[in-house]
């Protein structure tokens, strides 16, 4: 992702627009290679690789954060079924950095989230769907 100046600084313009969306909108999904969000879907979202995932602390400089999330794991974020994902937990106003998936059945998306938290030993808090703007938990208790 860094071969030029002016790619570096196309970067750097990305990076700033997703710290500033998540703040704004609380959350976003974004594909860090071609620099773009993309558009609301009727699709439930959630993490592909949970262990990949990044909590950050609520002081955290979440520019730099992601400029090292997108860098740790650009191929997981190449791959065609995953984006950038960024949340923030209302409850806890932590920020979390995913590789995102989704499918656009309920069951399914709640079904697949789940056995990915119990395959990985890292609970999925939550799954999303952006059209309605839902959010729905998926375990009692994760206020992480």
């Amino acid at each position: 992702m860094s071969c030029s100046r002016s790619s570096q600084l196309s970067f750097e313009q990305y990076v700033l627009g997703v710290a500033n969306a998540t703040r704004e909108q609380g959350g976003t999904a974004s594909k860090p290679s071609a620099r773009r969000f993309l558009p609301i879907a009727d699709s439930w979202s959630f993490p592909k690789y949970p262990e990949r995932t990044v909590i950050l602390p609520l002081n955290a400089d979440l520019v730099e954060a992601l400029r090292k999330f997108v860098k740790d794991n650009e191929a997981y974020l190449d791959e065609p079924d995953c984006w950038l994902g960024t949340w923030v937990n209302p409850g806890t106003g932590r920020v979390y950095l995913d590789i995102a998936t989704g499918c656009s059945d309920l069951d399914q998306a709640r079904r697949t989230a789940i056995e990915t938290s119990l395959r990985n030993g890292r609970k999925i808090v939550a799954i999303f769907n952006p059209k309605p703007n839902r959010t729905i938990y998926l375990w009692d208790g994760v206020g992480e």
